[in-house]
């Protein structure tokens, strides 16, 4: 960034602003989805940051970073929505944004910065904490803020930002690990366990699915409160309820670090195959921990780049 171009910018040189604030464009995203849970909410609120910065811009007077006030005004946006809006399900985000977003970030830090704190157990767990607390956590645990820096974004006291850490840090620990915990790369080990799941669930072979499972493994279906935990739970499941999945087909995609599968049923007219669910994969050690089938596929699985019927062959 260079003093010339912040000058253009704040001469209305539009041009010279989005020079500027591309770079940030992604992760200003991925801190919005951190914050608010919702991809298509992290759209709107991250777009509306950018337009609110171009309409202020003149007023940027350089004390801090142009990255450090982009993110003062995305996570105020993110704070006044969270306070009109109830709490929601958290949404898988897809990979590929974040592949998109590698090839435009030079700092291997940011790049890493980029996946942190991603995973759908820490999200989902962060929901239950006030705005301001999450900024905090996020900032502070994710972002490798210092507590000064957050209290310069937050208008807050450093006594204040820490206060609101520990607060943070005691509500979730009984759900959530760390974020230090983040998915490992996927090994040829996890790849043959996925392959395996893939031909279980394909054949709807529960026995041979069921034995892939961790003993404590859980089954998720938001929006519907629907959870199990344990082998014979999902077993019942999928042999009562869920008889329905008989039949299906699996498209591989990644959603926040994780496998995942879209989800194609049997169901349609004469027999077709039609969306069912975005199912997000934990595994760990050799195990599936954790199966979450996401059923809002009309917005899911563009998002995800899944067609609307699987083509001839797929695996």
């Amino acid at each position: 960034m260079s003093t010339l171009q912040v000058a253009a910018a704040q001469a209305g040189d539009e041009r010279a602003f989005r020079t500027l604030v591309e770079p940030y464009r992604r992760a200003l995203e991925v801190h919005c989805y951190r914050m608010l849970g919702s991809v298509q909410d992290a759209e709107d609120v991250s777009q509306d940051t950018l337009l609110r910065a171009w309409r202020s811009f003149e007023r940027f007077e350089g004390r801090s970073s142009v990255e450090t006030w982009l993110y003062r005004i995305a996570t105020n946006a993110c704070l006044d929505e969270l306070e009109k809006r109830p709490r929601r399900i958290v949404e898988p985000y897809p990979d590929s944004r974040l592949e998109d977003a590698d090839t435009s970030i030079a700092d291997p830090a940011a790049r890493y910065a980029l996946r942190e704190g991603m995973e759908l157990a820490f999200l989902t767990a962060i929901q239950r904490l006030p705005g301001r607390q999450r900024a905090v956590l996020i900032l502070r645990e994710v972002l490798r803020w210092s507590a000064a820096e957050t209290a310069e974004l937050l208008d807050s006291s450093v006594a204040s930002v820490n206060s609101a850490l520990q607060r943070a840090r005691a509500t979730i620990a009984d759900t959530e690990p760390t974020t230090e915990d983040a998915p490992a790369p996927l090994e040829t080990a996890d790849a043959e366990l996925l392959d395996r799941y893939v031909a279980a669930f394909e054949q709807y072979d529960i026995d041979s699915l069921v034995a892939l499972l961790h003993e404590d493994a859980t089954l998720s279906m938001p929006p519907y409160d629907l959870w199990l935990r344990g082998r014979e739970h999902i077993a019942a499941w999928h042999l009562g309820s869920g008889h329905g999945c008989r039949g299906s087909r699996l498209i591989a995609t990644r959603a926040n670090g994780l496998p995942a599968f879209g989800q194609y049923r049997p169901s349609g007219p004469g027999g077709s195959f039609e969306p069912w669910a975005l199912q997000v994969i934990e595994h760990s050690n050799g195990r599936i921990t954790a199966l979450n089938a996401f059923l809002d596929t009309e917005r899911l699985f563009p998002l995800f780049g899944l067609p609307a019927v699987p083509p001839a062959g797929a695996q």
